[in-house]
């Protein structure tokens, strides 16, 4: 039959309890130097005995900076552990202040509102009725700077438009006086012509003297007089009125 589970607890017998002592250190120094070894980890083992003997074991017998180490990291993690202490407990601090502000804030903003005035002393309210009356004199010095503002950009406005439809009219008038100046010379131009062409029709127009006469002459087949007749009625009139005298 096999062994029963032994039951954890004080061995009450010495002799019994200082053999179990010496084969549980043996097995618990055996199974530090195999982790060690095997995953290549950095161990350290203390152990007293009930007689105050010490029975130890380190890594590579270095159980000073194993030690070190483990004091170091001990006091790291404590930092670690009363920061976030502290800060929680100004995160706390902190988020009171800050519910106790708004708190105030909306109590005025309702207060500036006109609610809740039952609890305001004469002096509170007299106080209210300060900043309110600053704050409307604040608006309204706001409110003319902007419309001064507003007018200014207007009549900045108002003045280019106005310089701008100057400058087109003027434009326009000069087209126009330029049209009427090129119609006029146009139309001297075609009265120039007109005037042309009559005159000089009219001094290449031969006079029809005798014309009844050389008409009949010429269809009755008979002579047409004297040559200088002929000849007479082909000269301008200015011509025959110096031959004739």
């Amino acid at each position: 039959m096999g062994r029963g589970r032994v039951q954890l607890k004080r061995i009450e017998n010495k002799i019994n309890r200082q053999v179990t002592f010496s084969k549980r250190r043996c097995g618990l120094l055996k199974k530090a130097h195999e982790i060690s070894v095997l995953c290549d980890a950095e161990v350290a083992l203390i152990v007293f005995s009930t007689n105050g003997k010490l029975f130890e074991y380190a890594t590579d017998s270095c159980m000073e900076r194993i030690l070190e180490r483990y004091e170091r990291y001990s006091y790291a993690e404590s930092q670690i552990l009363t920061n976030d202490a502290q800060t929680n407990g100004n995160w706390t601090l902190e988020h009171a202040k800050l519910k106790a502000r708004m708190e105030i804030l909306q109590k005025n903003q309702k207060n500036l509102m006109g609610e809740e005035l039952d609890s305001l002393s004469l002096k509170e309210l007299q106080n209210l009725e300060h900043q309110l009356e600053t704050a409307l004199k604040h608006i309204r010095s706001k409110k003319n700077q902007v419309m001064h503002e507003s007018i200014s950009e207007l009549q900045r406005k108002d003045k280019a438009l106005q310089e701008q439809n100057n400058l087109l009219a003027k434009k326009v008038k000069e087209k126009e006086k330029a049209l009427a100046q090129q119609t006029q010379w146009e139309n001297q131009q075609d009265n120039a012509l007109t005037s042309s062409s009559v005159i000089l029709s009219q001094s290449l127009q031969p006079l029809n003297i005798g014309g009844t006469y050389h008409s009949t002459g010429i269809e009755e087949g008979t002579a047409l007089g004297p040559p200088q007749h002929r000849n007479a009625t082909l000269l301008p009139s200015w011509m025959l009125s110096h031959l004739q005298e």
